[in-house]
């Protein structure tokens, strides 16, 4: 039987993390929260359903999400961020998965991924699609997240296998939110890839204009 860590990344998470720990504990033996800084009530949610919070300064999310599996204590390691929800069909698949035969290390899963901005549910969210379908159920013995400061992605296994169910992600829940992560993706640009102050403001007039389309009933690059 498949023995699982969850890694849960987390900061400033109150806001969904009731909803997204129960199906989480309910396919996890061991579940690893790495906490960033927390200054709302995350800390204490995490202590009311029995976790441990380990505490790590955040430099970018791959970095985060590796540090969370080098602490996992079994090979077989489901990543997730603290606005990303399991709904009761992949929390089966993952269960089946555990109580099957033994699984081939280099066989990675992934997760089909909701995106919804504001609380709507969107088609498209400037660069990706939704759903999109990133890799987080893997062997850390054999993958890992890759170092890029943004749109990082796991690598190392040989195939993946799309996980049945929906994960709903819940992201950019209020403007301030919204031009928090904005700060926060121009910021990693300009640190890790160098690239020139003229350019970052240009993504940044991008991404306003984006958000214009946010603003604006989900018209324009935000499709319903």
């Amino acid at each position: 039987m498949l023995k699982l860590t969850v890694c849960l990344l987390t900061c400033d998470s109150a806001r969904l993390l009731r909803e997204v720990l129960p199906p989480l504990l309910e396919v996890a033996d061991e579940c690893i929260v790495v906490d960033s800084g927390s200054t709302d009530a995350t800390l204490d949610i995490c202590r009311q359903f029995g976790l441990q919070v380990h505490h790590h300064a955040y430099t970018a999310h791959g970095a985060q999400m590796n540090y969370a599996t080098a602490l996992a204590s079994h090979d077989w390691v489901l990543c997730m961020d603290s606005d990303e929800i399991l709904d009761a069909e992949a929390v089966a698949a993952i269960l089946r998965l555990k109580a099957g035969e033994e699984i081939d290390p280099d066989c990675a899963w992934r997760l089909p991924r909701y995106w919804y901005v504001l609380g709507e549910a969107v088609r498209t969210i400037y660069p990706v699609s939704s759903p999109d379908y990133p890799v987080r159920l893997f062997n850390r013995t054999v993958a890992a997240f890759n170092d890029r400061p943004v749109d990082d992605r796991v690598v190392g296994h040989s195939r993946s296998i799309r996980l049945p169910g929906r994960v709903r992600h819940d992201t950019f829940y209020s403007l301030h939110e919204v031009f928090h992560k904005l700060n926060s993706y121009t910021t990693r640009l300009v640190k890790y890839q160098k690239i020139r102050p003229s350019l970052s403001r240009a993504l940044s007039a991008r991404l306003v204009r984006f958000l214009s389309g946010i603003c604006s009933a989900g018209r324009g690059v935000v499709g319903r």
